[in-house]
């Protein structure tokens, strides 16, 4: 039922969004055309397998530099800020549920290195597909203002912020239920 649900959702999101989809695609080329559109990246998706992730670019071309973002980041471009807070740099992602790489609930999907740190039980996390947004994501919508406050982004989410959106994931993964995903679902579209 709940690949059903993805398949019908993301095209009916496709189809009836493509007016906005094509909106911010001219944005991002008009505001930042020293790049594509588009931002692909490899994750980690169902069973370990690696997917191309496709987001709506954010960041400067050549941002290199740190794997985690914080608020105010140099790379973010004005409009690439404006898009993030807005979450429809994500829009893109619709197409990776249709595909089957994504639900519309679940983990969010990790860059290759991320999910090898996975030992035991929480490696059960890798059994789901990964979501749009989920618990985790409900719970640090917010996460770039939180590591922009810590003096060290990247080991404030390493030894804080990961592990427990990996202990969240696993209590979504004993939990979860269709009605639950619908609830999630809402509370992410309507969240303030």
């Amino acid at each position: 039922m709940k690949r059903l649900f993805d398949i019908t959702a993301s095209l009916f999101g496709l189809l009836v969004l493509w007016p906005l989809l094509l909106a911010v695609a001219a944005a991002v080329r008009v505001k930042m055309p020293d790049g594509p559109v588009l931002f692909r990246q490899k994750r980690v998706g169902q069973y370990g397998r690696l997917f191309t992730l496709v987001k709506f670019r954010t960041m400067t071309a050549n941002h290199g530099g740190a794997c985690v973002s914080v608020a105010g980041d140099s790379r973010i471009t004005p409009l690439g800020a404006f898009l993030r807070r807005r979450k429809l740099d994500e829009l893109p992602e619709l197409w990776n549920v249709l595909r089957g790489d994504m639900s519309f609930v679940g983990p969010r999907p990790d860059v290759p290195g991320y999910a090898d740190r996975l030992q035991g039980e929480e490696r059960r996390i890798l059994e789901l597909r990964p979501g749009i947004t989920g618990p985790a994501t409900l719970k640090y919508r917010n996460e770039e203002e939180l590591l922009a406050a810590q003096p060290d982004a990247q080991r404030y989410n390493d030894e804080i912020i990961y592990p427990d959106k990996v202990r969240i994931n696993l209590e979504y993964l004993k939990n979860r239920t269709f009605a639950g995903d619908i609830k999630i679902i809402l509370q992410t579209l309507f969240c303030d």
